[in-house]
């Protein structure tokens, strides 16, 4: 299907590039700066991700309105140029205050990127079949950058100094812009799609909230990423204060990570259809709680990366499921406005788990933390079986793709 469809090759190329950039500022940059040169604290840390999550959801506040309106097309390309200004700066900052201006600019550019190449699907396919190769695809294109970013950091950084790693985001962000600018899609104007930007927001938050299976997924999306809020704050000190390891650690087993991204992706279309519903969404969902428990359950380094290549591959195979869901029943001229709707979720459920993450690593201990966050993600997915259930039998009955409005509290 990639051979024969440029669009989704050159998709496939942008996201590739910047994820690899994105995650080896992330990992090694960022919190390798944060942590290894600031020498910060847990609540340094906590108050630089929870300035990060504010950002990344002031980013997707606007990335879905502009998408419905000028498509991901021209999303992509602006927001990752805006990326390299800010990813140059943080290799200069002189103080961590400083230093978080960048990566909180980092993230309200950076986010938008992310909420266009999950938009772009629907774009450049026809049916369901394609739409689920293609998020397949995508995802695994982004899933091999998350791959060899933190790898190509871990170098950098060991030839060059850890701040060097900024380079990496600045060139990737331009490479990305310009395969983007290559794609060519329909970016005619959108019915439902006003011009008022308020306007426009407020319609695309209803249709995710008045659309049961929607708002199901949306609020799932939220309670996974609230469980996995503390490895903002809490992962590199992981490595750092209980494995015992050098910051490259981090990159070396966030590539490990990477390789199960991938795999995960690849498995996606080969999936029995019984699973491409809410159901096996809610059962991968509690499954990637666990995997994470297996991540950080233990401080031999051959068991975390086992940990981490089981917990990736779950990942990676969940996040194409739940977008391609969302594409299903998002009616086309919504699609921008409904990921957008479940970026900025996720990204608020990032961040609440700061208000309280230090407190609870200094009370009960870092690695018990994160354990911690994963059980709750378990029991959140297996609590809301009921609900996926009902949404798939419902949508049997029917016989429809899409889900229809309703009232109902998932």
């Amino acid at each position: 299907m990639i051979r024969s469809n440029r669009n989704l090759a050159l998709v496939v190329a942008a996201r590739f590039i910047s994820r690899l950039g994105g995650t080896a500022v992330w990992f090694i940059g960022t919190m390798g700066t944060a942590a290894y040169i600031f020498e910060s604290s847990p609540r340094q840390l906590a108050i630089m991700s929870a300035i990060n999550g504010l950002a990344a959801i002031g980013g997707s506040l606007g990335a879905g309105v502009l998408i419905d309106r000028f498509g991901p097309r021209k999303v992509m390309v602006w927001a990752e140029i805006l990326c390299i200004p800010p990813v140059l700066w943080m290799m200069v900052a002189p103080t961590f205050p400083l230093f978080i201006v960048g990566s909180a600019l980092f993230s309200l550019f950076g986010i938008p990127t992310w909420t266009a190449g999950a938009s772009f699907a629907p774009y450049i396919t026809e049916g369901r079949e394609q739409l689920e190769r293609a998020n397949a695809y995508i995802e695994g294109g982004s899933s091999i950058g998350f791959v060899m970013g933190p790898a190509v950091g871990a170098l950098i950084s060991n030839v060059a100094g850890m701040r060097s790693v900024f380079w990496v985001m600045a060139v990737a962000s331009a490479i990305a812009a310009v395969i983007a600018w290559a794609t060519r899609i329909d970016e005619s104007p959108r019915p439902h799609v006003s011009g008022n930007a308020w306007a426009d927001f407020t319609d695309g938050l209803k249709m995710a909230y008045t659309t049961r299976s929607l708002r199901y997924y949306i609020l799932l999306g939220t309670a996974v990423w609230f469980g996995f809020g503390g490895f903002q704050a809490l992962e590199s000190l992981f490595y750092r204060d209980v494995v015992g390891v050098d910051v490259e650690w981090l990159g070396w087993m966030n590539t490990v990570f990477g390789v199960g991204l991938a795999a995960g992706a690849a498995m996606l279309p080969r999936l029995p259809q019984k699973l491409v519903t809410a159901r096996g969404l809610a059962l991968m969902t509690a499954l990637a709680g666990l995997g994470s428990m297996l991540y950080v359950g233990s401080t031999d380094l051959r068991l975390i990366a086992a940990g981490a290549l089981v917990w990736g591959f779950i990942i990676g195979a969940e996040e194409p499921l739940l977008r391609t869901l969302m594409h299903l029943d998002s009616p086309h001229e919504y699609v921008g406005r409904i990921v957008g709707t479940a970026q900025w979720h996720r990204s608020a459920g990032e961040l609440l788990p700061l208000a309280f993450v230090p407190a609870l690593a200094a009370t009960i201990g870092i690695q018990q933390t994160l354990i911690a966050g994963g059980i709750l993600v378990a029991i959140a997915a297996l609590g809301s079986m009921g609900t996926a259930t009902a949404l798939d039998r419902s949508r049997r009955a029917n016989g429809v793709v899409a889900a229809e409005p309703a009232p109902e509290s998932a």
